[in-house]
């Protein structure tokens, strides 16, 4: 069964980093993309950014460029969302999700294109 949880979302003041972990199990990494999503109250569904990491390739969001890193480490079957400079406009449930990479090797920034997810953890950013 394939398994991504998210841990590390709390409530902090801006200009705080923090990093957010996905434990992923019951699968392999070939072939597949990882994604970081992020939903803000009354907001549509946003990538943050995706990771593919049979070719080390990482793209981003362009809010989440500058700021945000995404990482794996797999031998912990972790992958990992570090933020930097936190403003309320990034307060929102994240998700990390799963899928196939596209015929191009892309990762999709379209949240349609991944079957599997998380259930979310919840950041706050106060002012």
């Amino acid at each position: 069964q394939v398994q991504l949880v998210e841990s590390g979302g709390t409530s902090v003041q801006t200009g705080t980093s923090l990093r957010l972990t996905c434990a992923t199990s019951g699968f392999s990494y070939s072939h597949r993309c990882l994604a970081w999503f992020r939903q803000g109250s009354g907001k549509e569904r946003e990538a943050v950014g995706t990771l593919y990491a049979s070719e080390n390739k990482v793209q981003y969001s362009g809010f989440a460029k500058d700021r945000f890193t995404i990482s794996l480490d797999s031998g912990k079957n972790a992958m990992y969302l570090q933020m930097h400079g936190l403003t309320p406009e990034d307060s929102a449930m994240y998700y990390c999700a799963s899928a196939l990479v596209t015929h191009d090797r892309l990762c999709d920034l379209w949240a349609g294109r991944y079957k599997y997810w998380g259930q979310g953890t919840q950041l706050t950013v106060s002012s």
